[in-house]
């Protein structure tokens, strides 16, 4: 086989269903094998998109895809969209073309040589869990064994593997490993020793809160902590990454922390005894930029931190007990370690029980009385309130970073694990037009709905075509205050209106979206003004066959971007 060939016969032992790039000179002969391959390739608009399409699959399957690139800018173009994943662990493996072996370093088209021949390599080492150079075909199927393992094992991450143009095309009698043979079969649990500790801690606890973070829904581990919370009766505050993973009905489910958590969940965070975090990297948003007593205050409660990387264990806060495992074995071994010491934890004249209950039931009054304002023009909470109306449980939002994800995020009940795809760590604008095409991809039979501004939405809204060019059946609800709304509040609140520069879209740049729908052959789209609208537009907008879109025009001068903020955010001010 050649290397292509290689290539794609092993992305079908490794059950990959899609493979997603844009041809180039560079990855010609690697894609001519994908003629005669159970892979399907799909082609977006922009090589950003190709990886977020990639990363929307992998957060609704836990599935990796593998994308492809040419050499040279087309490679670079994929690096924003790899960052994204990488800070939010979601795995995948990218394929990008280089110079020919013998040419290394000539400086022949698109090659990046100047510090080094065939320098591609070095832009993806930080946004990559490891990056590999093909020199010859005979090392392709061991590369690419190990690239599948690294990026599905431990902390999941993307892989980039750098393949030659004559690599691509040269011939080689070789044996393709199988998959299974050669990474675990189990995960990793927790020291019982270890557990035992933490175990006795919970136990004794009065006031204790399980925060599941990302690492929750990439083990699987709703099950588990759904179990543990409902024997302690302990509150979960899961991070915006684990949104899902308990119902958001639930009644020990009291929302968020952070800057824009919700009033119950920053009480009952900053308020407990003891916490366990699982799979969780206590960032600056979610823990109001470490302000003591604003969402956490770790000590004087007592931190139980569990992680599959030793290195987010303890990073931000002390613990009192520390434990490396797979989130989802090392919730069950608390559990078990639980039942063995306690009964279950009854809500009858638990005073505890009562407080969550009646915290919760003051921030869904106050969500409530935003989704029922029919001001216009509408809010973007008052859009939420439609879609969550006209969207089924099983229904799949997406959303980008700036005002939308702000709202979404604390506002927009959820019910079933890996139905909320959000770009956490790096906040990328534009991530959801190409993510939801994956997650549609990887969800077929769910509806899928990207939450839009219109800001994020122009970033990337060449991936519309692609959804029409491979008829991907998904919802674009695009919110339109004509401009970054939430980096012009940021400016605003900070130095004042006269400081505000470029955040505006004035008359003659704003863009007509029933226009653009319909150069994209979109088959639904409709602009909506009135909140009464809402509804019947946005079920015909799901229930249509193919691409839609729906323009929702929302208020453009809303305090704190739509959000309700809660929370502390440090972000440092000029100096006089």
């Amino acid at each position: 086989m050649n290397g292509g060939e290689i290539i794609a016969t092993y992305l079908e032992k490794e059950g990959v269903e899609y493979l997603v790039g844009i041809p180039g000179h560079g990855s010609t002969n690697l894609l001519d094998a994908f003629n005669d391959s159970d892979v399907s390739v799909v082609q977006p608009r922009h090589e950003q998109g190709a990886a977020h399409l990639a990363d929307g699959y992998a957060r609704v399957t836990g599935e990796p895809l593998a994308v492809f690139t040419s050499i040279g800018p087309g490679a670079t173009n994929t690096v924003t969209g790899v960052a994204t994943a990488y800070v939010d662990s979601i795995p995948m493996v990218v394929f990008t073309g280089a110079p020919q072996t013998h040419e290394y370093g000539q400086g022949i088209l698109q090659e990046i040589e100047r510090q080094k021949p065939g320098d591609f390599p070095s832009v993806m080492e930080p946004v990559t869990k490891q990056s590999f150079e093909v020199t010859s075909v005979e090392h392709l199927p061991r590369v690419l064994r190990r690239a599948f393992q690294i990026a599905r094992s431990g902390r999941p991450g993307p892989v980039h593997v750098d393949v030659p143009m004559d690599v691509q095309g040269a011939v080689a009698d070789v044996t393709l490993p199988e998959p299974t043979k050669h990474r675990p079969h189990s995960r990793p649990g927790g020291d019982p020793e270890t557990v035992s500790e933490a175990a006795t801690l919970l136990a004794e606890a009065d006031r204790p809160v399980i925060v599941p973070g990302g690492g929750t829904m990439l083990a699987e581990a709703w099950d588990e902590v759904q179990a543990l919370a409902e024997h302690l009766q302990a509150p979960v505050v899961p991070t915006f990454q684990a949104k899902g993973i308990i119902p958001e009905d639930h009644d020990l489910f009291v929302g968020y922390a952070g800057w824009i958590g919700s009033t119950a969940g920053n009480e009952l965070a900053s308020n407990a005894d003891t916490i366990l975090a699982v799979g969780c990297r206590f960032t600056d948003m979610h823990t109001s930029s470490f302000e003591a007593g604003v969402s956490f205050e770790i000590p004087p409660s007592k931190l139980i931190h569990v992680d599959i990387d030793p290195q987010e264990i303890g990073k931000n806060y002390p613990i009192e007990v520390g434990i490396q495992g797979d989130a989802k074995v090392v919730t069950r071994q608390l559990t078990e370690q639980l039942r063995e010491r306690m009964e279950p934890v009854s809500t009858e004249d638990n005073d505890y029980y009562a407080e969550i209950q009646e915290l919760w039931d003051e921030w869904a009054a106050m969500v409530q009385e935003r989704w029922d304002d029919d001001s216009v023009p509408m809010s973007i909470s008052r859009v939420l309130a439609s879609l969550r109306e006209v969207l089924p449980r099983d229904g799949v939002v997406v959303s980008s970073a700036g005002q939308p994800q702000e709202t979404v995020n604390p506002e927009f009940p959820v019910y079933e694990p890996r139905t909320n795809v959000s770009c956490g760590g790096f906040s990328t604008m534009g991530f959801g037009v190409s993510a939801a095409i994956g997650a549609k991809l990887g969800k077929p039979d769910s509806p899928v709905v990207d939450v839009e501004g219109d800001g994020s939405f122009l970033m990337c809204n060449q991936e519309v075509a692609a959804a029409v060019e491979h008829g991907v059946d998904v919802t674009y609800l695009v919110l339109n205050n004509r401009g970054w709304k939430s980096i012009r509040n940021l400016q605003v609140d900070k130095y004042g209106w006269d400081r505000v520069l470029n955040t505006e879209f004035d008359e003659d740049s704003g863009v007509d979206y029933m226009a653009m729908a319909d150069s994209f052959n979109l088959g639904y789209a409709e602009r909506v003004v009135k909140p009464e609208n809402l509804d019947a537009v946005l079920d015909d907008a799901i229930a249509h066959d193919g691409p839609a879109m729906v323009e929702a025009v929302v208020e453009p001068d809303n305090p704190d971007s739509g959000a309700i903020v809660t929370g502390e955010w440090d972000l440092a001010d000029l100096e006089e």
